[in-house]
């Protein structure tokens, strides 16, 4: 099914989404970090899980600018990565591959979101298209010239 009409919301919504993925991974760096709201999970975290919430608290805060997008979203997306397979995937010793099982589905769901935030950039409204650094093109980056 087409729904062409869509079309014209397009870059709007990357805008929206770049920014909810940001405010999503920046209110996991905030209770890492500032313990709030208080999660007992996130009690008395080891200095990696620290290192990760450092991350997801500045990249995050950008994402949601759209300050540096595209490399903010790689590193991001490159965290959510090595989370779910150090933090969801192998957290028993033995590998438990199905994310259901090891509660890893929104550290995938955060690994491709930001991926493709990478890929598209931050959209128009963001710094990034405010000071002229995303390109109008299809592609962004990556178009050629």
């Amino acid at each position: 099914m087409n729904f062409p009409y869509l079309t014209r919301f397009q870059p709007v919504l990357l805008s929206l989404f770049r920014f909810i993925t940001g405010l999503l991974l920046f209110q996991y760096g905030v209770a890492k970090l500032f313990k709030f709201p208080a999660l007992p999970y996130f009690a008395d975290i080891p200095p990696l899980i620290y290192a990760a919430g450092t991350l997801e608290l500045v990249l995050g805060a950008a994402l949601m600018l759209g300050l540096f997008t595209r490399l903010s979203a790689f590193i991001l997306s490159g965290e959510m990565a090595f989370a779910y397979f150090m933090g969801h995937m192998l957290k028993t010793g033995t590998p438990v591959l199905l994310p259901l099982l090891n509660g890893g589905t929104a550290a995938i769901l955060f690994c491709f979101a930001c991926l493709y935030v990478s890929a598209a950039g931050g959209g128009p409204v963001s710094v990034d298209a405010l000071i002229g650094k995303e390109s109008d093109a299809p592609g962004g980056a990556f178009a050629r010239r």
